[in-house]
């Protein structure tokens, strides 16, 4: 992909459009991801609002198999953990189907983080001792929407912050800049479209929210 393809890809998607049919893609292809186009969506994420414009995201990709190994091998495992409760409840006959997909789609992503060409972890600086995830979200969503636009697939788990410490260690991150979101990002096998969303007349509230 040559850089004038880079500069274009992306750019010409309807802002609310791509707000609306970003979903969560958790089945993606194993074929690599251009470096640029991480560079290009990782860009989006600086872009996104900030206390004082401190800016304290720090993004680290990674592509190679061995390293992803490492991270997926600690991913599964903790998921596994988490999901087994789920599991047994949706052997239930009168189990939410739409429940049922999702439980199965993020199980497919545990099994297949390995294979998974960019694991992208965002992480940031603290600030007198505490988080900046007010910051790093909007960031994070920037990045979504700019996979959107540029046809790779992603979603955001925080399930590697099980073993949180050991995989920053792993990444170079220190206590001051740890780790809060991963981003599994790859071609998609399926496909972006409108997800589920209840009525926004059903959320959204004139002056003071009703009783009950």
């Amino acid at each position: 992909m040559n850089p004038s393809e880079v500069e274009r890809i992306g750019e010409e998607l309807p802002l609310l459009e791509g707000i609306r049919t970003t979903r969560a893609i958790r089945r993606l292809e194993s074929d690599p991801v251009p470096r640029e186009l991480i560079r290009k969506v990782c860009e989006a994420g600086t872009f996104a609002p900030s206390g004082g414009n401190r800016q304290p995201w720090i993004f680290v990709a990674v592509t190679d198999p061995e390293r992803r190994a490492f991270v997926a091998e600690r991913y599964a495992r903790s998921f596994r953990a988490y999901i087994e409760p789920a599991l047994e409840a949706g052997k239930a006959p009168d189990f939410p189907e739409a429940s049922r997909r999702n439980m199965l789609a993020a199980l497919y992503l545990a099994e297949h983080l390995h294979e998974v060409p960019v694991l992208l972890f965002v992480a940031g600086w603290k600030r007198r001792g505490e988080h900046q995830l007010q910051a790093l979200f909007p960031a994070i969503q920037n990045v979504l929407l700019a996979c959107r636009a540029v046809g790779l697939g992603a979603s955001l788990t925080t399930m590697h912050l099980a073993d949180g410490r050991e995989i920053d260690a792993f990444l170079g991150l220190s206590e001051k800049t740890p780790s809060c979101a991963l981003l599994p990002i790859g071609w998609p096998k399926g496909r972006y479209g409108r997800p589920p969303r209840r009525p926004v007349d059903e959320c959204l509230h004139w002056e003071r929210v009703s009783e009950a």
